[in-house]
């Protein structure tokens, strides 16, 4: 197979894009998932809140991350009429993203990123479409529910009076199923590098570092399943192993981002994420590398009113004294 991506056009025809009213932004609407294997379960769910969207005027666009087309049609039941962008063969989950994203920017105004193992409620492109007229990117609280789509009683979100934009760089909830870019915003956090890990974030602090505006709709407008496949939790109970992972990767994201900067990032926004990233290196080398302080940071963390939030369990403010003092010493 050849390593350029196979990208599979079954969009509106021009003639059906002029009688989209000129007046509304984004005129041109995508809506991009990835599927991977171990999502087939997932996906009739997936395409079925596709159709219940009261808000149908959007190309769909799927990346395929080590799976083909006939087992992503044989798992929703149905040819989806979509965009494919098959990812490289033994290529990274970045590195789909990036293939497919960078062909949206240069096709769409707008993208709304949804995640295959996920539910639209059926406002969820309409209400994107709207908060694309006032902001740059713009996210959606999520409602969590469990492996089978039951309600767990939990909505993910910045804190009441919190501003979204606020918990960046720490935190992020602009994630890959409840964002959404104006393309011109988003060209500007692109490419991908090939090793990321936490897309999402990386874009969403791209983005914040470079002045973007942000919005978040608080009421919930996906359902977002929890399930072992789940990079981060989000909801207790936290184990060693799980945080040791997810400071490692946060370390990496860092690394990331300070690697690669934008010549329109503000400075100010930059001294933040240094701070961060310094915060995120001692917790490292202080609390998970030591195996007894760890145990009893995680158990200390199930007594902590963590915010729902990503990445909230990595060297949470709360807990500074556990790592500060051993600093200090």
């Amino acid at each position: 197979m050849s390593d350029e991506p196979i990208l599979i056009v079954h969009s509106m025809d021009s003639a059906a894009r002029s009688s989209v009213d000129s007046g509304r932004f984004p005129r041109t609407l995508a809506l991009y998932t990835t599927v991977y294997p171990g999502a087939e379960r997932f996906l009739g769910d997936f395409f079925a809140s596709l159709q219940s969207q009261t808000d149908q005027d959007f190309d769909l666009w799927v990346g395929l991350d080590q799976i083909d087309v006939p087992a992503v049609v044989a798992a929703m039941g149905t040819d989806p009429g979509a965009i494919w962008v098959q990812g490289i063969p033994g290529g990274s989950p970045a590195q789909v993203r990036q293939l497919a994203l960078s062909k949206i920017v240069t096709r769409c105004d707008g993208v709304v990123l949804v995640d295959s193992d996920d539910i639209l409620h059926p406002s969820r492109v309409a209400a994107a479409r709207e908060a694309l007229k006032r902001a740059d990117v713009a996210a959606c609280a999520l409602r969590l529910v469990d492996a089978e789509g039951e309600d767990m009683g939990e909505t993910f979100g910045p804190s009441a009076g919190l501003r979204a934009d606020d918990v960046l760089p720490k935190y992020n909830v602009f994630g890959l199923s409840n964002t959404a870019y104006r393309v011109d915003a988003l060209q500007e956090c692109l490419p991908i590098p090939d090793t990321v890990v936490a897309v999402d974030w990386l874009l969403a602090t791209r983005a914040w570092l470079c002045g973007c505006t942000m919005s978040f709709d608080v009421e919930p407008r996906m359902f977002y399943r929890q399930h072992l496949s789940n990079i981060l939790r989000v909801l207790p109970p936290f184990s060693e192993e799980q945080v040791g992972r997810e400071t490692r990767m946060a370390r990496d994201h860092f690394r990331s981002i300070l690697s690669e900067l934008s010549p329109s990032t503000r400075r100010d926004r930059l001294t933040q994420v240094m701070k961060v990233a310094e915060e995120v290196e001692q917790f490292y080398v202080h609390v998970v590398q030591n195996p007894e302080l760890l145990s009893d940071y995680v158990e200390s963390l199930e007594l902590v009113d963590l915010p729902r939030v990503w990445w909230a369990s990595v060297a949470n403010p709360a807990l500074r004294m556990m790592w500060a003092v051993e600093e200090e010493g």
